[in-house]
């Protein structure tokens, strides 16, 4: 119940920060606090921007989750100290490099556009989902496990029965941190030229629009706190139920 009452703040923050993002109501906080004004971005141009935008933050945190996971899980499942090592080590060397520096490193590679930022957004959340479900996974009591082999389960529905079900809590809200900073972190696409909310962020930045810079960070703060309400409800139907 926790989860859900935080979702349905998270979406009232979201929708309020939306509404900022109109046109109309971000002219009148601009001239409220004194930013400089300029074209503001139409309503039907910024739709069409946070669809985009919300599209490559789910790519990236495909990847990213995806690949989390199947690295967390090939770790502990092979017993190696050594691989689990040079896995941390990477995931570790991925989310230091800042998403920017990623960008401008691919962009020789994958050129303009989408592509560079998947890249960065995957690496970015790659380390999280990782170390959640390595350390999850480790935790699952050896006992339960013990027992649920007595019972003639195999390792395979050993692992789909019992391991993940147990892990399911620290991974849901691993997946959940990493969504929403995808969400917030897609907006740096647009120095790759790719379109998301952060292009009226850097258009206002360029042409000293204030007006579109607003409506651009209005917008972007919004899918991110939409994209926290979404998961926190995912979390909540999807984490098991403790026995009372």
């Amino acid at each position: 119940m926790s989860r859900l009452v935080s979702a349905l703040g998270s979406a009232t923050v979201g929708l309020a920060l939306a509404a900022a993002a109109h046109p109309a109501a971000a002219a009148a906080i601009a001239r409220a606090v004194g930013l400089g004004t300029g074209a503001p971005v139409p309503l039907d141009r910024l739709l069409w921007l946070a669809q985009r935008h919300l599209l490559l933050a789910l790519g990236g945190f495909a990847l990213a989750g995806g690949l989390g996971l199947g690295l967390g899980i090939l770790a502990v499942r092979s017993g190696d100290a050594r691989l689990r090592g040079a896995i941390d080590a990477l995931a570790a060397a991925a989310q230091a490099v800042p998403p920017v520096v990623v960008i401008g490193l691919a962009l020789p590679i994958l050129g303009f556009g989408a592509p560079p930022t998947l890249l960065a957004l995957a690496a970015y959340g790659l380390m999280p989902v990782m170390r959640a479900t390595i350390d999850a996974l480790a935790t699952v009591p050896a006992e339960v496990r013990d027992a649920a082999l007595a019972v003639g389960l195999t390792p395979a529905q050993l692992f789909r029965q019992v391991d993940l079900p147990l892990a399911a809590g620290p991974i849901l809200a691993a997946l959940r941190v990493v969504m929403v900073v995808a969400v917030a972190t897609a907006a740096v696409g647009a120095l790759a030229g790719a379109p998301t909310l952060g292009t009226p962020i850097v258009v206002g930045l360029q042409n000293q629009n204030g007006l579109a810079l607003l409506q651009g960070a209005a917008a972007a703060a919004a899918l991110a706190f939409l994209a926290d309400a979404a998961m926190l409800a995912a979390e909540a139907l999807l984490r098991p139920v403790p026995p009372r």
